[in-house]
């Protein structure tokens, strides 16, 4: 489960404090309280880990004074303004000056928990690219989130790290369950616009889009997604489904160079099964605009040994997960994932290692009886298109290996003992496969 989200409480009145502590703490939530300003500033700092909420009237440094603070600290920082009545005007500035939000006395307090939640949702994701962007800068992200060491793979990390930093308007294309969002946010985290907003919208999941985009804004009601992520990314996902009334308003907003849209747009879109293209999709001058920039990402299907790399993974994901032992893979099973089609592609193949492991703590099933009954589900459980035997020998020693160093924790010796491998035979099979001893350490 995921960590839960900190809320600073900044309010002179100790009634007050507690009592908003205790609301948000049943809510789930971290709390800590401060009865001023200054003290708060001793707590919260760049990168924390939550959000503040802080009442604007109070003796010594007030609110407004402490929001000025944490904005020239963290501009991403999420602070929600406690307003008294009649405060409303003071509030507006508040908001101009980067908060959040605010919530005017006296408050619901479901509001206050859906303004918080709001709120720790979107400081969760600007801290998880925050995070993205940093370990990308050593490819290590690259390595745990977008794994995979195929041709196809190698480009496409090449081209995360050129078109973020491109800054453009990007076409994120390829069939479902490649990992389309990932490299959203991937691009979002390696470009200029990293630690500012980066919103989500699926163009099929909404009935009235261009409102829900564009606004106006209802009291009560959330900010048009062009506001939320102004000077951000908005992320489209299924922009093939995006209304043609809408394109155009989207269009026109690209366009309107004096406006402004200020925000790079992140265009995703399945690839078609009734054979139309997104070409087909969208009206020209709008693609053209989106797929300046374009990344198309590879099906499962093609990705070769990867397809065992991502199964040992995840497989071990969940076992830490259920707390059991990894299956074991025998070389026919190897064989069947690298020929099955995987039409869900990576989505699926998590769902396929889920269940071979809750098989395995029972004691009962197989890899092969999975692939059958996606089978029926899915379309063939083995693909017609052959490979080269060397291919799987290959992949399957490749996947061996690495099970093994991770089981024996990099151990040389134990790897050596139970493979019945010579050192050098070992060391040599190892920089073949780019597996190095201290991954396993």
């Amino acid at each position: 489960m995921p960590k839960a989200m900190k809320i600073a409480i900044v309010d002179d009145e100790q009634d007050m404090r507690q009592s908003i502590s205790q609301w948000l703490a049943l809510s789930g939530y971290d709390t800590e309280t401060y009865a001023s300003a200054e003290e708060a500033l001793k707590g919260i700092e760049a990168g924390y880990p939550g959000i503040v909420l802080s009442d604007i009237k109070m003796p010594g440094m007030d609110g407004m004074a402490l929001l000025k603070r944490l904005m020239s600290m963290d501009s991403a920082l999420p602070v929600i303004m406690i307003t008294g009545h009649g405060d409303v005007p003071m509030a507006v500035e508040a908001m101009r000056l980067g908060a959040f939000d605010f919530l005017e006395k006296p408050f619901n307090p479901d509001r206050m928990s859906a303004l918080a939640k709001r709120a720790s949702d979107t400081r969760r994701l600007t801290l998880e690219n925050r995070a993205l962007r940093r370990e990308l800068g050593d490819g290590t992200v690259l390595m745990r989130k977008l794994i995979g060491a195929s041709p196809a793979m190698a480009r496409l990390r090449e081209d995360i790290l050129d078109l973020g930093q491109a800054d453009g308007h990007v076409l994120i294309d390829g069939e479902t369950g490649t990992g389309k969002t990932l490299v959203a946010h991937a691009l979002h985290a390696v470009g200029p616009r990293a630690g500012k907003p980066f919103v989500v919208q699926s163009c099929a999941a909404v009935d009235d889009l261009e409102k829900r985009l564009f606004g106006p804004a209802e009291e009560g009601m959330p900010l048009p997604l062009v506001e939320q992520a102004r000077s951000g990314t908005l992320c489209l996902e299924d922009i093939e489904a995006m209304p043609s009334e809408v394109q155009a308003r989207l269009l026109g907003q690209l366009n309107d160079t004096s406006a402004g849209i200020e925000t790079r747009i992140i265009a995703i879109c399945n690839l078609a099964e009734d054979g139309k293209t997104i070409e087909d999709r969208l009206r020209p001058d709008l693609f053209y605009r989106l797929a300046a920039m374009r990344i198309t990402l590879p099906p499962l299907r093609q990705r070769g040994e990867d397809i065992l790399t991502l199964f040992s993974h995840y497989a071990d994901m969940f076992c830490e997960e259920y707390g059991c032992d990894a299956p074991q893979v025998a070389a026919q099973e190897a064989a069947q994932l690298l020929q099955a089609p995987w039409p869900g592609n990576v989505r699926q193949l998590i769902n396929v290692a889920e269940r071979a492991v809750l098989q395995n703590r029972r004691g009962s099933g197989s890899i092969t009886s999975l692939l059958m009954a996606d089978n029926a589900e899915m379309g063939p459980a083995i693909t017609t298109e052959g490979k080269p035997l060397k291919e799987y020998v290959e992949a399957f020693e490749r996947m061996l290996i690495d099970n093994t160093m991770r089981r024996h924790k990099g151990s040389i010796a134990a790897v050596m003992e139970e493979l019945c491998l010579p050192r050098r035979t070992l060391n040599e099979k190892m920089a073949k496969y780019g597996l190095s001893r201290a991954n396993y350490l």
